[in-house]
């Protein structure tokens, strides 16, 4: 049996997940988390074949986690599921480690065989996204603002650019507003930015929101 992680902070989201792999003889849930910390901790604790990361976890961001886990555990194949568009983190998680990215409205099939795929060793990944990983490498990569950012300061300026208040960015992160706020200043010093509407019509303009 190949024993899979879920992690993800909805509880409906890891049900139906476990519904559809449930249905696939040889693939089985055989533990969930519910944020980053946990993930890290029954990585460490237990044996597993592939993980299921939710990008957007409260706390301590998806993508500090994932290169955490790729760190610790360089050989296990982490499919990254996530609500976002493949234009906002697809690339960015696969240069951090990752076996693959879907987004969450994906078909049942295409989640079975994508961790069939990344469990042979391989990458998965959308044509769009091949597209694009494929014309970044034609480009200087500097000549892009966002790509100087952590990875943090990126999920901030990303919902900053989809309208989240600073407040709305605290409470989704399990953050203090005065953290968020200096990320907020950060980002805008980095990306040479005055306000927030600049950042938004940067975000529109590199195709970063839906």
């Amino acid at each position: 049996m190949i024993k899979i992680l879920v992690a993800d902070d909805h509880a409906v989201v890891r049900e139906g997940l476990k519904r559809i792999i449930a249905e696939t003889a040889d693939l089985v849930v055989a533990g969930e988390a519910s944020n980053g910390q946990e993930v890290l901790e029954k990585v460490q604790n237990g044996h597993w074949d592939v993980v299921l990361l939710d990008i957007s976890m409260p706390g301590r961001g998806g993508l500090d986690v994932l290169r955490q886990l790729k760190g610790e555990k360089p050989k296990l194949p982490v499919l990254v599921l996530s609500m976002h568009s493949e234009d906002q983190y697809a690339v960015r998680v696969l240069k951090a480690g990752a076996a693959g990215y879907l987004t969450k409205d994906s078909a049942p099939e295409q989640l079975v065989n994508a961790i069939r795929r990344v469990i042979r060793g391989r990458k998965y990944i959308s044509p769009s996204v091949a597209e694009k990983l494929a014309f970044d490498l034609e480009i200087d990569f500097k000549e892009a603002l966002h790509e100087n950012l952590s990875d943090r300061e990126y999920q901030v300026l990303c919902m900053i650019a989809s309208g989240k208040t600073v407040t709305e960015i605290a409470e989704r992160l399990a953050l203090s507003v005065k953290t968020i706020s200096t990320y907020r200043t950060r980002i805008l010093e980095k990306m040479k930015m005055q306000n927030n509407a600049e950042l938004i019509r940067y975000a529109i303009k590199q195709g970063l929101v839906e």
